[in-house]
C-alpha cells in the first residue's frame, strides 16, 4: 500500500471516474476541486486555477526541477464524452475494479493518463528527487468539445504559465496500431486539426401528401450522405505520415510489410489499402488525406411536412502543414456539388477549427534527443515491443499548446497484449484499462521525468 493516494494510479483513477465530467456541459470544476484537496493535503499550495467560469476550470501547477533541462509540460484533459445510447457491462461512472481492470468513462481517454502523470510526479517527490527540469502539469477542460474553455483559454489568457516550456507530453488520441501480433508503442509526432462544418440543404418543402418537388432537401440529403460516407478525399502525403509508414513496414513481416510499402509508395494510383486488416487499413489511409464524416442530421419535426431545410454537421479533419479549411471545403464541394447557380442549395459554414499553427512544429516533427529518449524508455521497459512514430488521424490539445512554440508528443505508454481491445474503446461502451497498464505507464513517465534531456 502507498502512503499517499497520489502514488498509486489505480485508486486515483477510480476516484476521477466517479466525478462525472461529461462534455457537454463539462463541469470540470468539480474534478479540479478534488485535485486541489489532494494537493493541499500534500503541502502543495502554489498552483493556479483559472477558467472562463467556476464550472469550467483548469488546474496548472509547476513542480520545481533540478535545472538540468528546459521545463516540460504534461497536459491532460479532465472532460469525457457522453455515454448516451451505449450499453455498458458495468456502470460507466462507478470506477469499478473488475478482473484486474478499471472500468469507466475516461479510463483511457484520458483520466487514466492524468492518474499516471500525477503518480509519476509524486513518486519522484516521495523519493526526495526532483525532475530534470521544472514540470508544468496542466489539467484542462473542454478537450472533447473544441478546447475553448480549456487549453485555448490557457494559451490565449495565461501564456505566462508555460514560460520556458520547450516540450510537451499529452495523450495519444486514436493512435494505437496492432499488426501481426506485434506490440507497437505509439509516439505521436503529428496530428490533424478539426475543421467542423455544417452543411445546409435548401429547397422546396410542402405538404407531405403530395409528390415531392425535384431538388427537395430530403432528396439532396440522401445524395450528400452517400457521397460523404467513407469518402476518400485526394491524397496529400506529409513527412510525418511517410516516416510512420516506413517505420511500420520495417518492423512487420511479409506480406504485411509489402502491403504497407505499397500504401506508402502508391502516390499516383492511390488505390485503397489492400492486404491489411480493415481497422488498421482505415487508420493508415486516414493520415494520407483530409477526412470528413457526417455525424449529426437535423431535419423536419412533423410527419406531414416536407422540410425546406436540412442541416448536416460534418466532422472534418485537416492534415497538418499549410492546409486551410478552404482546402477541405473545396474537396467536399467536388463530391457534393452545390456550386455556381446551385450554390444556395447547399451552404457550408464553419462551426469550429483549430488555428493552423506554425507548420514546422506539426508538419515537420522534431526527431532529436527528446524523441530519442521517449523511444529509449519504451525499449528499456518493454524490449519485445516496437516504438513507432505516429501521425494521428485524431486531434488533441497538442495542436493548441503548439501555438506557444512547444513541441508536442503523444506519449502515454500502456503495456497491452496483442489483440487487446482497449485502445479501440475510446468513446465506446465498456471503456477500461488494465491495472498493469497503468503501472507500466506510471513507471515510464517517472523515468522520463527523471532523465529527459
Amino acid at each position: 500500500m502507498y502512503d499517499s493516494p497520489l502514488l498509486d494510479p489505480v485508486p486515483l483513477l477510480r476516484d476521477l471516474i466517479r466525478i462525472e465530467t461529461v462534455n457537454p456541459p463539462g463541469d470540470e470544476g468539480r474534478l479540479v476541486a478534488h485535485l486541489e484537496r489532494l494537493l493541499i493535503a500534500e503541502g502543495i499550495t502554489d498552483y493556479k486555477v483559472v477558467g472562463p467560469s467556476a464550472e469550467r476550470t483548469n488546474l496548472v501547477v509547476r513542480f520545481p526541477g533540478r535545472g538540468e533541462a528546459p521545463p516540460l509540460l504534461l497536459h491532460a484533459h479532465s472532460d469525457v464524452v457522453p455515454v448516451t445510447g451505449q450499453e455498458w457491462t458495468h456502470p460507466p461512472f462507478e470506477g469499478r475494479l473488475v478482473d484486474g481492470e478499471v472500468w469507466g468513462r475516461g479510463a483511457i481517454d484520458m483520466k487514466g493518463g492524468l492518474a499516471m502523470m500525477l503518480s509519476a510526479l509524486f513518486r519522484l517527490r516521495a523519493a526526495g528527487e526532483r525532475p530534470a527540469g521544472d514540470v508544468v502539469l496542466a489539467v484542462v477542460a473542454d478537450e472533447e468539445d473544441g478546447s475553448g474553455a480549456g487549453a485555448a483559454h490557457l494559451v490565449e489568457q495565461h501564456p505566462e504559465l508555460f514560460e520556458g516550456v520547450r516540450y510537451a507530453i499529452g495523450e495519444e488520441g486514436g493512435a494505437g496500431i496492432e499488426l501481426a501480433g506485434i506490440r507497437f508503442h505509439p509516439v505521436v509526432v503529428a496530428e490533424k486539426r478539426p475543421g467542423w462544418l455544417r452543411l445546409t440543404l435548401r429547397g422546396p418543402g410542402g405538404h407531405a401528401s403530395r409528390l415531392a418537388a425535384p431538388g427537395n432537401p430530403t432528396a439532396r440529403l440522401g445524395a450528400v450522405l452517400t457521397a460523404l460516407s467513407g469518402a476518400r478525399l485526394p491524397r496529400h502525403q506529409m513527412p510525418a505520415a511517410d516516416r510512420m509508414l516506413a517505420a511500420l513496414a520495417g518492423a512487420l513481416p511479409e506480406p504485411l510489410a509489402g502491403a504497407v510499402t505499397r500504401l506508402r509508395e502508391d502516390r499516383e494510383g492511390d488505390a485503397p489499402p489492400a492486404g491489411l486488416p480493415l481497422n488498421e487499413a482505415l487508420q493508415l489511409d486516414s493520415v494520407l488525406r483530409h477526412t470528413v464524416n457526417p455525424t449529426v442530421v437535423r431535419t423536419g419535426h412533423k410527419i406531414n411536412m416536407m422540410p425546406a431545410e436540412i442541416t448536416v454537421d460534418v466532422d472534418g479533419r485537416i492534415l497538418p502543414g499549410e492546409f486551410e479549411v478552404a482546402d477541405l471545403v473545396a474537396e467536399i464541394r467536388a463530391l457534393i456539388g452545390g456550386e455556381g447557380e446551385d450554390a444556395d442549395a447547399i451552404g457550408i459554414e464553419l462551426l469550429h477549427e483549430d488555428p493552423r499553427v506554425r507548420p514546422e512544429l506539426i508538419a515537420e516533427p522534431e526527431f532529436g534527443p527528446f524523441y530519442d529518449r521517449l523511444e529509449a524508455i519504451l525499449r528499456e521497459a518493454d524490449p519485445e515491443a516496437v516504438p513507432l512514430p505516429v501521425m494521428s488521424p485524431a486531434t488533441t490539445d497538442a495542436t493548441v499548446f503548439a501555438r506557444l512554440g512547444i513541441r508536442c508528443y503523444g506519449w502515454l505508454p500502456l503495456l497491452l497484449p496483442a489483440g487487446a481491445p482497449h485502445r479501440r474503446l475510446l468513446h465506446c461502451a465498456d471503456e477500461r484499462i488494465p491495472v498493469t497498464a497503468l503501472e507500466f505507464g506510471t513507471r515510464c513517465l517517472t523515468e522520463l521525468l527523471r532523465t529527459y534531456p
